[in-house]
């Protein structure tokens, strides 16, 4: 079978958390076996890990050591049939998932554990005794299995009544519901094999080997995050899936009347997420440079970091409580976007550290699956890190903090992220900019002079539509033409998918960017489509 994910990802630990990710030299049943048993029992609701059979791993760094060694490919038919009898070793029962991977020409033997849902999960010390060995817990401590004993076990023995919700099976998703396209697409953004076998095969069998059924044979069902993920529609599951963006140009408390509610925003998760973020990127999103006096560099800074907009607006659809028929509520004012989905942070994070506006450390996660699936696709840094991560951009950018509030009930979360300090009322005439997309001469950018005889063929209404970003990034290329696109998100501070973004709305405008004689040695070229 092949996997949901690049095997390249898995053995660089990029995108899975190193502790979800542990590396086996050979084939070692009682050993493997313990990781199995901690990986089902996900204790840190961290949604399971893989054990990569095959793969010697360096003593002080952790990571794999290339080339790998391999499994012989005249064992690997024998592993895979003592991997039956195993499985029926642990209790209750539990089957993880296998692929065989050739990596430096050799055979890598990778078994997916994802979190099993009939938690806690034992096994034998020894699953290759022939008389019986005692049983125990396991769970992940670090990098490391190790066996679950007082309070550990008793919590570890209370999850069995705390399955995530976008992991229980939801008898009314059907195959039908399920797009392709978006599978597809998910398939192809990760590099899993299985985007080549999804036209080959039976949907409900490449859905199956992803591990998005659950239930017995007879009554098998599709899980909640499968329509989350892969449904255009999953309101039709899950009331009021969707953003709702409201302007308040003069501030909601100065003048609540005077608002204007932008379009609902609507799709998979991933595609709420994307829309969100594009258009509060067109919307609110600029660069001001500022000129001190006496001082002969300039301050660059932006109305909104897009990574701070990116943390929050990702982590508002993963937190959700998709129980409930409310939206994502994202409001805008002048000093501030708020951002407010239902359902609080899990009790298990102490008051203090809500109020401080930092890490946010929580043992259980309302969709933990789906906070794969986003980790994944990189539109999240991972788990706990999102509130750093928009507290650094923040200061980075020269913006007050971010504040987080939530209620004693915990029944919602809210942020907010305060504007620059120096760009001023940037909504006061938001309004009159989505309705009218103003004609006024004004309204056009300050083109740099090194742009001004490259863009000098394009016409007023598409430089009107050009954004601050850009603006800097066409003229990065014009000042750089060699910089690489990693280059690029470093020196405007972004990720190189946002400026692949940048680039691929700029070219609708008619302004090409190609990148001659080849990634390394080439340079960017713009041309204007006439």
């Amino acid at each position: 079978m092949a996997l949901a994910i690049n095997i390249e990802d898995l053995l660089n630990k990029q995108k899975i958390e190193s502790n979800r990710i542990e590396f086996k030299k050979g084939w070692n049943p009682a050993s493997i076996y313990h990781s199995v048993c901690a990986f089902a029992n996900d204790f840190d609701d961290l949604g399971g890990g893989y054990i990569l059979v095959g793969v010697d791993s360096d003593d002080k760094t952790g990571m794999a050591i290339r080339p790998v060694e391999g499994v012989p490919v005249e064992k690997i038919d024998g592993i895979l049939q003592e991997m039956v009898s195993y499985n029926n070793k642990m209790s209750p029962y539990y089957m993880p998932r296998t692929s065989v991977e050739e990596v430096d020409g050799k055979q890598v033997l990778v078994i997916w554990c994802p979190a099993g849902i009939n938690r806690p999960y034992s096994v034998p010390e020894n699953v290759t005794a022939k008389n019986g060995s005692k049983e125990y817990f396991y769970i992940r401590s670090g990098t490391s299995s190790i066996i679950a004993k007082g309070e550990v076990l008793d919590e570890l023995r209370e999850l069995a009544s705390r399955v995530p919700f976008d992991e229980r099976g939801n008898p009314d998703i059907k195959v039908e519901d399920i797009s392709t396209l978006l599978l597809r697409e998910y398939l192809v953004k990760v590099g899993s094999k299985l985007a080549n076998e999804l036209y080959e095969r039976p949907l409900n069998e490449i859905l199956e080997q992803m591990d998005l059924y659950v239930g017995p044979s007879e009554n098998r069902m599709l899980r909640n995050v499968a329509a989350m993920m892969f449904c255009e529609n999953p309101s039709k599951f899950f009331k009021r899936t969707q953003v709702e963006v409201v302007f308040f140009p003069e501030g909601r408390l100065v003048n609540p009347n005077n608002l204007y509610e932008a379009p609902v925003i609507t799709g998979s998760v991933t595609q709420i997420i994307e829309r969100t973020l594009e258009y509060l990127n067109r919307m609110v999103v600029m660069q001001s440079i500022i000129k001190p006096k006496n001082d002969n560099h300039s301050i660059k800074f932006y109305t909104y970091p897009y990574q701070a907009l990116e943390e929050s607006i990702t982590n508002s659809l993963y937190h959700r409580d998709y129980r409930e028929w409310e939206p994502v509520v994202i409001t805008v004012e002048p000093k501030g976007i708020t951002i407010q989905n239902v359902g609080g942070p899990d009790r298990s994070i102490p008051v203090a550290d809500i109020n401080r506006g930092e890490l946010l450390i929580s043992k259980r996660y309302r969709n933990r699956r789906l906070g794969e699936y986003l980790k994944e696709l990189e539109l999240t840094e991972g788990r706990s890190t999102g509130i750093p991560t928009i507290q650094n951009v923040l200061k980075a950018n020269g913006s007050p903090r971010a504040v987080v509030v939530t209620d004693e009930e915990r029944t919602f979360f809210r942020i907010t992220i305060p504007c620059h300090e120096a760009a001023g009322n940037v909504i006061a005439d938001i309004a009159t900019r989505e309705k009218i997309k103003d004609s006024s001469p004004e309204m056009v950018k300050n083109i740099p002079d090194v742009l001004k005889d490259v863009l000098k063929d394009v016409q007023k209404d598409v430089l009107k539509e050009l954004s601050e970003r850009q603006i800097v990034i066409l003229e990065l290329i014009c000042t750089s033409p060699e910089a690489t696109l990693i280059e690029m998100s470093r020196k405007l501070k972004v990720s190189d998918k946002t400026i692949q973004r940048e680039f691929t709305a700029i070219r609708k405008l008619g302004i090409n960017i190609e990148r001659q004689n080849g990634r390394k040695e080439g340079k960017w070229v713009i041309k204007i489509w006439k």
